[in-house]
């Protein structure tokens, strides 16, 4: 990163420039907090090496059953596409595509486009496709969950465990390890390094100053003057990733209500319905959410009871009521806290995604309990709307700009250590 440019803050829109940071260490927003720069060091070779074991893992993951399930001298067993093939099969095609992407196409994707921009960079060369495909990267690390797929796989096992022998397979492991390389590949990459070394497009005449018209890049964050940035018929990009550049996400509030209200007609019936049915020697049993977590808790279960009670219960409702109350806030420009609520939208966009730890069970259930009328799993239409509570609250979390929250600030409200632009240390843990 260059430390002599003028950098903004994602999550507030300040100005700052980022100090040098020690190894290990990283740089904070002196005014919201949120951080802005981690040095990490020997960043694209450990990532690399990470992402090649990752693709190793993964395809032996996706190569080999991962369980196995017998009852009564019958027994099935599923990979990562069964339950996939299943749920298509029935007609149950939403859930199908979402589960299809977010444990297989994302992860996947990500790795193999992350081990394409790093041979090059590591052998000190810059392609003209590497900014694009690295924008596509950063787009899709929230979207793969193998992570929480790998809870969904730990509550299926014990809700099987009294009807049946549960057996592991050879790529379980491999899943397991897979999601701790990925995990570590996520963290070892310093996108900032990536961006120092492309490029910029066209002449930069001055460093920017105090006060000038100024627009900045939501996925490089370059700042520019508007005069600098790429012209693409009405709209600017960034001279460096090719970005479309705003000011602030477009028609972030109307956007965000959109998708909140969508995703609260679809919660009731979500909690209503059956999610799953189950038969079992010729008797069927349907599920809502919160009869599974009574079975959990009637069997002695507490721990995972709780598991499944906040990520499908608690944090979707906790996830509308913070939505709503951030796009209030801002409507009414209250400038109440702003970085109490700048934490909130934090905890939104990091707790969204482990609400599909119930859509998972179902799909591992679904692919793995298929002995006709001696054991069956059929997903039920109270596994789409959940599944559409899940997704619409996370693309509500990210059409939502936090920058909004601080824009009913008048200038005498940033403190003076703000305007210094200066962004804070944290040292090495």
């Amino acid at each position: 990163m260059a430390h002599d440019s003028l950098t903004a803050c994602l999550e507030c829109g300040l100005l700052q420039r980022i100090p040098e940071v020690p190894p290990g260490g990283s740089a904070q927003c002196v005014r919201c907090g949120g951080t802005m720069h981690r040095n990490r060091p020997d960043s694209l070779n450990r990532t690399l090496a990470l992402t090649i074991a990752g693709l190793v893992l993964f395809i032996v993951a996706n190569s080999f059953p991962f369980l196995s399930f017998e009852m009564q001298g019958r027994g099935t067993q599923t990979t990562l596409i069964t339950g996939v093939v299943d749920l298509y099969q029935a007609g149950d095609w939403p859930i199908a595509a979402v589960v299809l992407f977010t444990s297989i196409l994302a992860p996947g994707l990500q790795l193999a486009l992350l081990l394409i921009v790093l041979v090059p960079l590591t052998l000190n060369r810059m392609p003209t496709w590497l900014p694009t495909l690295f924008r596509w990267i950063r787009t899709l690390v929230p979207w793969g969950m193998m992570d929480v797929f790998m809870v969904g796989i730990l509550v299926a096992v014990v809700k099987l465990a009294d009807m049946a022998s549960i057996v592991p397979g050879a790529s379980l492991f491999a899943l397991v390890a897979l999601i701790f390389v990925l995990a570590a590949a996520q963290a070892a990459l310093d996108p900032d390094l990536v961006w120092s070394r492309v490029r910029i497009n066209g002449a930069r005449t001055r460093p920017l100053r105090h006060g000038e018209d100024h627009v900045s890049c939501d996925v490089c964050e370059l700042v520019v003057r508007p005069s600098e940035a790429m012209r693409d018929g009405e709209q600017l990009r960034c001279p460096r990733c090719t970005d479309v550049l705003h000011r602030r996400k477009p028609q972030s509030l109307q956007r965000t209500w959109a998708l909140l209200i969508a995703a609260i007609v679809c919660y009731i019936p979500a909690n209503v319905l059956p999610i799953m049915s189950v038969t079992s020697l010729g008797r069927s049993q349907s599920d809502t959410i919160f009869s599974g977590v009574s079975f959990m808790l009637d069997h002695g279960m507490w721990p995972l009871a709780l598991v499944i009670f906040i990520a499908s219960i608690f944090v979707p409702l906790l996830k509308l009521l913070i939505l709503i109350f951030l796009l209030v806030s801002v409507q009414l420009r209250s400038a109440w806290r702003p970085r109490e609520r700048t934490r909130l939208y934090r905890v939104v966009e990091t707790i969204g995604r482990w609400s599909m730890v119930d859509v998972y069970v179902v799909t591992i259930l679904v692919a793995l309990v298929r002995l006709g009328n001696l054991a069956s799993v059929q997903a039920e239409l109270g596994a789409i709307f959940f599944c559409a509570v899940v997704v619409l609250t996370m693309l509500a979390a990210m059409s939502f700009d936090p920058r909004l929250i601080w824009d009913a600030l008048e200038p005498g409200h940033v403190g003076d250590r703000e305007r210094r632009f200066g962004a804070s240390l944290t040292g090495s843990p």
